[in-house]
């Protein structure tokens, strides 16, 4: 699962976050933009899939409903991988070279993971797109117990009642951790406090930004 990437040359910094739904990202995110902000970096906040993949019709059956009978995994994957390289060639690096700090909720990894977890572990040409990705100057892996996960969503009001698919997610967190550990990913737990994960975060932040 060890990926080549293409380095990052510019002057901007690309952090990224990925992690189960329910993991803690968001949180995280909007306290190091806070502090980013605060201490006076230029900071660009995206994520990926975008909104043209997370709105289409074969995005929204996959993540809202059991039944994926009429699409084809690969397909959407596919989608997917073809949405970030759009997004990180066209959006990302534009930041980059503006000197921003780019902040990406989900990144290439994500649809890795994903391929891997559903039963695609022979398809090679998603290791071809990743040379076209730029690599992260560093990318954390929120990394939380699925059934705390699962909690967490659900006590979102709206998404108390959203189909999860358990055994897919109990995949995808042991996928998180092995991709962090062989791309020099950062994992963090956040069955820590807020406030210790957050230190966590930023210590490996300050070692990129202030370099």
């Amino acid at each position: 699962m060890k990926l080549e990437m293409l380095k990052n040359e510019f002057e901007g910094k690309l952090i990224t976050f990925c992690g189960l739904d329910g993991c803690g990202k968001t949180t995280q995110i909007k306290r190091l933009v806070k502090w980013l902000e605060d201490n006076g970096h230029k900071v660009y906040l995206t994520k990926q899939p975008t909104d043209f993949v997370r709105e289409s019709e074969i995005f929204r059956t996959y993540m809202d409903s059991p039944d994926h009978d009429d699409y084809d995994y690969r397909a959407l994957s596919l989608l997917c991988a073809s949405d970030r390289v759009q997004h990180s060639n066209r959006v990302i690096s534009q930041k980059l070279k503006e000197g921003y700090i780019v902040i990406s909720d989900r990144y290439f990894y994500s649809c890795l993971a994903n391929l891997i977890a559903r039963g695609f572990k022979e398809d090679m040409w998603i290791y071809e797109i990743a040379k076209s990705i730029r690599k992260p100057d560093v990318a954390f892996f929120l990394n939380v117990p699925v059934e705390d996960a699962i909690a967490r969503v659900r006590e979102r009001p709206e998404e108390r009642n959203r189909y999860i698919d358990i055994p897919l997610q109990k995949k995808l967190h042991d996928l998180y951790v092995n991709i962090a550990r062989e791309n020099g990913g950062v994992v963090v737990s956040t069955v820590l406090s807020e406030d210790t994960c957050f230190e966590r975060i930023l210590l490996e932040v300050k070692k990129v930004v202030e370099a």
